[in-house]
C-alpha cells in the first residue's frame, strides 16, 4: 500500500506540489484574517448553573467587570494645586470615548433634603474647581462628613485615594478596548508626572488588555524564535541549506493552515489557540527529521535517489501517520469537554496535526525528487562520533545493566510518588504575573488600601414584590454586610442600605451620626423622600436605588470587591460567607446566591483543569486502542504504554516537589507530552517490527539494531523538542514558563526512558515475544517492505540514477 502510495505521490508530483501550494495561498488569505478573543468566560458551557445565574445578574443589573479604578496615595490630596490636577484628570478621562461615567471625589454628589417637594436631591459636591483654597477646604468637610464614601473612594488610614472609571462592556469585548485602555493609562501617567507622585491603575478591564496583549507579543516571539533555533538544530545536522528550508517550509504552511482553520471555525485567536502555530513547529519538525534521515540513510547504502525516496515512503509513512494520528488524539479529546475554549483548541489542534502528515507526505518527497542527491556531508551526520558514543552506551546500559535501569527507575518513581502528594490546585486571576510587574504591583496597592478590585456579587432574594423595602429585610441586608466587612479579603460591601443609610444621613441635615437605618419610628417620615412609592425613575437617587435592586425590587444586590486570593482560598471564603447568609436569612423565604467575574473564574479555571485531566485520560484510552490496533499484542501494548506513563508520573512528581501548582497552563503539559512523546515509542517499535525478519527473530539482534537505527533520528528530535518547549522559560508568566522547562523535561524523560526501558523490557520478554512471533507471523510481517520496482510504479522516466 505504502509503496504504491508513494509511487502516485513521486508520479503524480507537480501537480500534487500546485494543488497543495494553490490551497495553501487561499489559507494564506483566511488566516490573514484571525482575530484575538476577548471574551474573559469562555471556559465554561453555556448550560453551566452559575454562569446562568452570572448571565441572568447582567441582564438585570448590567456588567460587573467593566471597571477600571486609578489609586494615589497622598498626604495633600486636598492641597489646591493638586486638586485642582485630579479635578482635570477627572474630567479629561470622563471626556475619552467609550467611558460611560467616572466616580471619583470631585464627581462625588451630596443628598439634600427639599421639604417642598418631600425629595433628596442630588447634587455635586464640587459642581466646579473650587476658586481658592478656602472654599476647598469647606468643600472637603462637607465630602468627609460622607460616611457613604469611606473606603469607597478613600481611606483615611492610609491617605488612598480612588477613582472608578466605568467603560462601555461592547467595546471591551473588541479589540477597540486597547485604544481606549492606552487613553486612559497615558492620562493617568501625565498626571502622575506632573504632580510627582505614583499613579496606579488596576481592575479586570486592564489587567485582560494587559495579559492578552502581553501574551499575544510574547507567542509572536516565542514563534520567530523556535522557527530560527530548530532551523539552526537542523542546520547542525544536516550540513544542508535546502533540507533546512524545505523543513521550514513544511511547518510554515503547517501554522498558516493552523491559523487559517481558526477563521473558517468562526473562531478566534484565545491564550489557548494561540499556542497551536508554535506546537505546530516543534510537532511538524520531528516529521521532516525522520523523513529526510530516512532519505539519507537509504540514499547513502544504494545510491538511488528516487529509491530511495519511495523507501523513504514506504518505511516513515504508516509511522508518521500513527505518531501524528496519537498526538492528534491527545489534542483532539479536548473537544469533547465542556469547555468551549477547550473545545476549540482540541479541534483545531486535532485538525492541524493531520494536517502536517498530509503536507510532509506531498512536500517532502516531491520536492526532494526535483534536488540534487545528497553529497557525502549532508550524509556525514549518520556516523555522528558524538552520537554513535552515546548510542554504543545506551546500548551497553541496556545489554549489561538492566538491573540497574530498572532499580533505578524505581526510585525515580518512588520519589515522584512522594512529589504528588504535595501537589496542589489554584490559579489566580492575574496568574503567574512576575512580582516585579507594574500590573502585579499595582493590584497589591489596591489590595492593601482597599480590598481588592476583583468583583464578587450577593443576590438576595425575597421571593415577593417589593420585599427589599422590608425594613427586616434591610436589617437582615445590614447584619449581612457587617459580617462582610469582617473579612480582611473583602473590601466595604455597597448595597441597597448603604443608599438608605445616606438617604437619612441627608433627612437629619446632613450629621454624620445619622448614617444608619431607619427605625420604625423615623421610617414613616422617611419614606415619601425615599420614594418607596411612586418613585420618579429619572431622578438621581432612584437610579442610584435601582443599582441595587431589580425592577419589582424583589431581589436586592450586594457589591463587594475581593483581593485576588487565588482558587485555592475562594471555595474556602464562599463558604464562610453562606453559613454567615444562612444564619442570618430564613432560607425558606430567602434565596442567597453568589455570582460575578470572581466566581466564573473560580468556576472556569475548575471546568478547565477537570476537562484537561478528563481529556488525558480519554487520550490515554485512544491511544491504546491505536497501539493495540497497530501490535496488536497484549504484551507489546504494555512495553509500549511503560516508557510513557513513567515521564508523566515523574514530572507530576516535580511539580510538587519544586511547588508548581495545578493550573490550566501546566495541566496542558501531561497533554502534549503525552501526545509527542507516544511518537517516539511508536517510532522504535515499528521499526523493530521491520526489522525483525532481517535477523531470524533473533530479539537482542534487533534491540541492538534498533537502537543505532532509531537513535540517532530520537536523539536529533528530542533536542529540537527541548529547545523549542523551552522558548517558553523566557515568558514573563509563570505559568508559560512551567509549561516550558515541565514539557522540555517530560520529553527528554521520554527520550530517555524510549531509547533505555523501552529495549530493556524487549529484552526482559524476549522469550515471550519469540514465541508470539513465531506462532503469529501477521504480527511482525505487517510493516515489512516489498522490493523496489520503480519501472512498476512507473517511476523509471524520473529516475535519473544509473
Amino acid at each position: 500500500m505504502w509503496q504504491r502510495l508513494a509511487g502516485l505521490v513521486l508520479k503524480y508530483r507537480i501537480p500534487l506540489l500546485a494543488g497543495l501550494l494553490a490551497v495553501t495561498a487561499f489559507l494564506a488569505y483566511k488566516a490573514s484574517q484571525v482575530q484575538l478573543s476577548y471574551d474573559f468566560v469562555k471556559a465554561i458551557p453555556v448550560n453551566n448553573p452559575k454562569y446562568k445565574e452570572y448571565l441572568a445578574f447582567k441582564k438585570e443589573f448590567g456588567e460587573d467587570g467593566n471597571l477600571l479604578v486609578i489609586g494615589v496615595k497622598t498626604d495633600h490630596f486636598f492641597k489646591e494645586d493638586f486638586f485642582s490636577g485630579y479635578y482635570q484628570l477627572s474630567q479629561t478621562i470622563q471626556h475619552i470615548p467609550s467611558v460611560e461615567n467616572v466616580l471619583s471625589i470631585p464627581t462625588a454628589v451630596n443628598l439634600l433634603k427639599n421639604d417642598s417637594i418631600q425629595r433628596l436631591e442630588a447634587r455635586p459636591i464640587f459642581s466646579s474647581l473650587p476658586p481658592d483654597q478656602a472654599v476647598l477646604d469647606s468643600l472637603k468637610n462637607t465630602f468627609l462628613s460622607l460616611p457613604f464614601y469611606r473606603g469607597l473612594l478613600y481611606d483615611p488610614s492610609t491617605h488612598a485615594y480612588l477613582m472608578a472609571v466605568r467603560i462601555n462592556k461592547g467595546v471591551l469585548n473588541s479589540s477597540a478596548r486597547k485604544q481606549v485602555i492606552d487613553k486612559i493609562q497615558k492620562t493617568a501617567e501625565q498626571f502622575g508626572q506632573q504632580n510627582n507622585i505614583d499613579v496606579h491603575l488596576s481592575g479586570l478591564p486592564l489587567i485582560r488588555t494587559v495579559v492578552t496583549e502581553k501574551i499575544s507579543n510574547e507567542l509572536r516571539i516565542f514563534l520567530l524564535c523556535s522557527f530560527l533555533l530548530t532551523a539552526f538544530i537542523l542546520f547542525g545536522f544536516f550540513r544542508s541549506v535546502s533540507a533546512v528550508i524545505i523543513s521550514m517550509l513544511v511547518v510554515l504552511m503547517g501554522v498558516i493552515w493552523s491559523l487559517a482553520t481558526v477563521v473558517i471555525l468562526g473562531y478566534k485567536l484565545t491564550i489557548l489557540t494561540g499556542l497551536i502555530p508554535p506546537l505546530i513547529v516543534v510537532i511538524g519538525i520531528p516529521n521532516c527529521v525522520y523523513f529526510l534521515n530516512k532519505y539519507h540513510s537509504e540514499y547513502a547504502e544504494h545510491g538511488n535517489k528516487i529509491k530511495s525516496l519511495v523507501r523513504m515512503i514506504q518505511r516513515m509513512g504508516i509511522v508518521t501517520l500513527f505518531t501524528n494520528l496519537a498526538a492528534a488524539i491527545g489534542f483532539g479529546v479536548f473537544f469533547f469537554t465542556s469547555s468551549a475554549i477547550l473545545k476549540e483548541f482540541g479541534i483545531v489542534a486535532g485538525l492541524n496535526i493531520m494536517f502536517l502528515f498530509v503536507i510532509s507526505i506531498i512536500f517532502l518527497p516531491s520536492v526532494l525528487s526535483f534536488l540534487p542527491s545528497p553529497k557525502t556531508k549532508h550524509t556525514s551526520y549518520l556516523d555522528s562520533r558524538p552520537i554513535r558514543k552515546v548510542l554504543l552506551f545506551l546500548e551497553k546500559l541496556v545489554f549489561d545493566y538492566r538491573g540497574w535501569v530498572y532499580g533505578g527507575t524505581v526510585l525515580i518513581i518512588v520519589f515522584a510518588i512522594i512529589g504528588l502528594w504535595r501537589l496542589s490546585a489554584v490559579g489566580y486571576i492575574v496568574d503567574d504575573m512576575p512580582q516585579s510587574d507594574k500590573v502585579y504591583k499595582d493590584l497589591k496597592f489596591f489590595e492593601a488600601n482597599f480590598h481588592g478590585v476583583m468583583p464578587l456579587e450577593i443576590l438576595v432574594d425575597t421571593k415577593h414584590k417589593m420585599g427589599v423595602s422590608r425594613l427586616s429585610t434591610l436589617e437582615k441586608i445590614d447584619k449581612f454586610t457587617k459580617d462582610i466587612s469582617t473579612h480582611p479579603e473583602l473590601s466595604r460591601p455597597l448595597s441597597i442600605v448603604s443608599g438608605i443609610k445616606f438617604a437619612r444621613q441627608a433627612f437629619y441635615l446632613g450629621d454624620s451620626s445619622d448614617f444608619a437605618l431607619p427605625n420604625q419610628f423615623d421610617i414613616a417620615f422617611l419614606a415619601p423622600y425615599l420614594q418607596m412609592k411612586g418613585a420618579d425613575s429619572s431622578s438621581n437617587f432612584s437610579k442610584l436605588i435601582s443599582s441595587f435592586m431589580d425592577s419589582s425590587r424583589e431581589v436586592a444586590r450586594i457589591s463587594v470587591d475581593m483581593a485576588d486570593i487565588g482558587t485555592a482560598r475562594l471555595p474556602g471564603l464562599i463558604d464562610s460567607l453562606r453559613a454567615s447568609a444562612d444564619k442570618i436569612f430564613d432560607t425558606a423565604h430567602y434565596t442567597i446566591t453568589f455570582t460575578g467575574t470572581s466566581i466564573i473564574f473560580l468556576e472556569g479555571s475548575r471546568f478547565i483543569i477537570n476537562g484537561l485531566i478528563d481529556s488525558i485520560i480519554l487520550a490515554f484510552i485512544l491511544i491504546v486502542f491505536c497501539m493495540l490496533y497497530l501490535f496488536r499484542s497484549w504484551k507489546m501494548l504494555i512495553i509500549s504504554l511503560i516508557p510513557n506513563v513513567i515521564p508523566l508520573i515523574v514530572t507530576a512528581g516535580v511539580m510538587g516537589w519544586v511547588g508548581v501548582p495545578l493550573k490550566p497552563s501546566t495541566v496542558l503539559v501531561f497533554s502534549i507530552a503525552l501526545g509527542i512523546s507516544i511518537d517516539v515509542t511508536i517510532r522504535f517499535l515499528v521499526n523493530f517490527k521491520q526489522e525483525i525478519h532481517h535477523f531470524n527473530h533473533d530479539i537482542s539482534a534487533v534491540v541492538k539494531s534498533t537502537i543505532h537505527n532509531t537513535g540517532l533520528s530520537i536523539i536529533l528530535t528530542g533536542l529540537i523538542l527541548f529547545a523549542g518547549f523551552l522558548i517558553f522559560c523566557f515568558s514573563g508568566f509563570g505559568g508559560t514558563r512551567a509549561l516550558g522547562w515541565l514539557t522540555s523535561l517530560t520529553l527528554i524523560l521520554a527520550m530517555v526512558a524510549n531509547l533505555t526501558i523501552l529495549p530493556a523490557l524487549l529484552l526482559w520478554m524476549e522469550k515471550s515475544l519469540l514465541k508470539k512471533a513465531r506462532r503469529d507471523g501477521k504480527m511482525w510481517t505487517a510493516l515489512e517492505e516489498e522490493d523496489v520496482d520503480l519501472k512498476e510504479l512507473g517511476l523509471n522516466k524520473i529516475d535519473k540514477e544509473k
